[in-house]
């Protein structure tokens, strides 16, 4: 099959490599200069020691679950001193042959699932080589705005460029969804736009290998004639390049638009001009890319009523700001509320560090928008389910009362609260529990305060990538 692919003969190839050119043919010099460079022989740039154990390193780092083959990531290391030479003699000759991928499937909040592909261990390193050796020379055609799966780019980023384009008057969005849009990527098209911009035949030959090794799901194996599984290191830039196409058509189209990975917006002055663009755009992406596009899903709208990326717009006096879809909240306030069930296991320490983990890493990802009041209430609400929880940990009156006492309650109240028949949340907003297990007794404990978190993230936002800080509402 990677034969074929390297002739002109195939001319259903040769029709998707035309139009590749088509799109790839406006590049400025530097990217001429770097695609130059590109017909180098990457595959020694592949496997030089320092680059393989860079991409061992990170692969160990990120974890992950093992693949079919069962290796964990702390098992990489050694596999790959025991198996250097010989892993290193068959990239360069492109004989390595990956194995197929472990699909799994993710639930998600509608009830679909999303799919998974997990490659073993060692594809995993090889994957990351091949990524680390080709992003300094794919990166830098790709549209400015262009944000996911980039370095030094962020979803936040594109959340400001949206409400920038809110404020130059652009107030319509133009929402086009893919459908399984991972799992649909043609193969030869992608192929054919990769060809320009390297032509290492091994590392082409390596990236069709991965491109086609199939999966397991439980026992069965499948092969893979279309998509780049998710799970994959370098998935994230060949489904970027793909859409690169896109991105060039709309550029010369001279539409304003954001796209992170495969959620894109295009914002336009009005909805007569969106509804024609979204026709055109879908036609585009059908015809030109063979993606499907989900009409269901698809339409022209306000900003302010459809969520991107988790955010939402608003108008705020004479500027307009985001805050986190209502969504994000509630899936939040579930995974908290599953981890400070009254009955689940562990210590406290163990709790603590699960809320943490939670919440800083939403609070990072959401400090974008506006939401001050939303996180002090939910604080609030925290607080009493940790109280209910110790409360009922406590479990008999003689322990309640002590602890009690040892909290600075006197003895007449402490009996009282120790012995009250009362259920566990309705006591957990009592006066007297509230005065043994203070919120600054629960920071001490190891649950972290929110707020100082959050203004530290916007002023990040604000400084480091934006140029301005906002005020908080």
């Amino acid at each position: 099959m990677p034969r074929k692919q390297n002739t002109s003969r195939d001319g259903s190839l040769q029709k998707h490599r035309l139009e590749a050119e088509s799109y790839a043919g406006a590049l400025s010099n530097g990217h001429k200069e770097r695609e130059n460079q590109s017909r180098a022989c990457l595959i020694d740039k592949v496997i030089e020691p320092q680059n393989l154990w860079k991409a061992c390193l990170s692969v160990k780092r990120n974890h992950g679950a093992p693949g079919i083959d069962g290796m964990t990531t702390e098992e990489l290391v050694p596999t790959v001193k025991k198996y250097y030479q010989p892993l290193i003699q068959k990239l360069k000759e492109g004989t390595y042959q990956p194995q197929p991928v472990k699909r799994v499937r993710i639930p998600k909040p509608d009830g679909s699932a999303r799919k998974l592909g997990i490659p073993r261990v060692l594809d995993r390193m090889v994957q990351q080589a091949i990524y680390q050796v080709l992003v300094p020379i794919l990166d830098p055609s790709f549209s400015k705005y262009s944000y996911g799966f980039r370095p030094h780019r962020s979803a936040q980023m594109a959340i400001r460029q949206s409400e920038t384009y809110w404020s130059e008057g652009y107030r319509v969005a133009v929402i086009c969804d893919l459908k399984s849009y991972f799992d649909t990527i043609n193969h030869q098209r992608l192929m054919a736009y990769l060809e320009r911009f390297i032509s290492d035949k091994v590392i082409l030959k390596l990236i069709w290998k991965f491109l086609n090794a199939g999966f397991m799901d439980g026992e069965t194996f499948s092969a893979t004639r279309e998509g780049a599984p998710q799970g994959g290191n370098l998935s994230p830039l060949l489904a970027n390049l793909y859409l690169d196409q896109l991105d060039k058509e709309l550029e010369r189209r001279g539409h304003k638009f954001v796209r992170y990975a495969d959620d894109f917006r295009i914002y336009v002055s009005s909805k007569r001009a969106g509804e024609r663009v979204l026709k055109s755009v879908t036609y585009f992406l059908e015809n030109k890319l063979g993606l499907a596009v989900n009409p269901s899903k698809s339409c022209v709208g306000s900003p302010m009523k459809h969520k991107f990326l988790g955010f939402r717009l608003y108008r705020m006096k004479q500027t307009v700001t985001c805050y986190p879809d209502s969504t994000a909240k509630q899936r939040l306030l579930r995974k908290l509320k599953k981890i400070t069930r009254r009955n689940r296991p562990g210590t406290f320490q163990n709790i603590a560090q699960e809320i943490n983990q939670t919440a800083i890493g939403w609070i990072n990802y959401y400090a974008i928008g506006a939401m001050k009041t939303f996180l002090i209430r939910t604080k609030q609400w925290l607080n009493h389910r940790l109280r209910q929880l110790i409360w009922k940990r406590w479990k008999s009156v003689r322990t309640r009362y002590r602890q009690l006492r040892r909290f600075g309650i006197d003895h007449d109240e402490a009996l009282k609260l120790a012995g009250s028949r009362k259920k566990y949340w309705r006591l957990s907003h009592s006066e007297t529990l509230h005065r043994a297990i203070q919120n600054k007794t629960l920071i001490r404990w190891g649950i972290k305060d929110w707020l100082p978190q959050y203004e530290r993230m916007r002023v990040n936002y604000g400084t480091a990538v934006y140029g301005t800080v906002r005020t908080v509402v």
